[in-house]
């Protein structure tokens, strides 16, 4: 099977998150033959939910049309570095891979902070693949925080 990246559907999905006014984060969980399951962008402010980020959004709504609380063989394309909170759930899930653009060394959990995939407590460790159309989601993120803190 042919890599395809899907990351610039998570980017659209994160500017789409930006025009709501949510920070623009966007998410697509693709099934293992390379289907599109689901795409969102975060929601917490529209939803009142501090949960809603865009990665918790393709969770839930990937594993109620697998009918199952796991989901080997799936990926999920994030334009920012997961938080803490996001990659216990990736691992809960047992997403196989994980594909993310920008770092975030202030509240990532991947690579920075909390590094949950590296905890002997993390049942489940997926394969992890940073820097993807990293640029752009970095440019996305400073020009949504540039605007709101001028």
């Amino acid at each position: 099977m042919r890599f395809t990246s899907h990351m610039q559907t998570a980017l659209f999905e994160a500017r789409a998150a930006a025009d709501r006014g949510e920070v623009p984060v966007g998410a697509v969980l693709v099934d293992p033959r390379g289907q599109v399951v689901a795409q969102a962008g975060n929601r917490t402010r529209e939803l009142h939910d501090p949960t809603a980020h865009a990665e918790i959004l393709v969770i839930r709504e990937g594993c109620a049309k697998a009918g199952s609380e796991r989901l080997p063989g799936h990926a999920l394309y994030v334009t920012l570095e997961p938080c803490a909170m996001c990659a216990t759930a990736i691992s809960a899930a047992r997403i196989s891979r994980v594909y993310y653009g920008a770092a975030d060394p202030k509240s990532g959990g991947v690579a920075h902070g909390a590094r949950v995939f590296s905890h002997p407590q993390c049942h489940h460790v997926p394969e992890v693949y940073d820097g993807i159309s990293a640029a752009e989601a970095e440019a996305l993120l400073t020009d949504f925080f540039k605007a709101k803190r001028p």
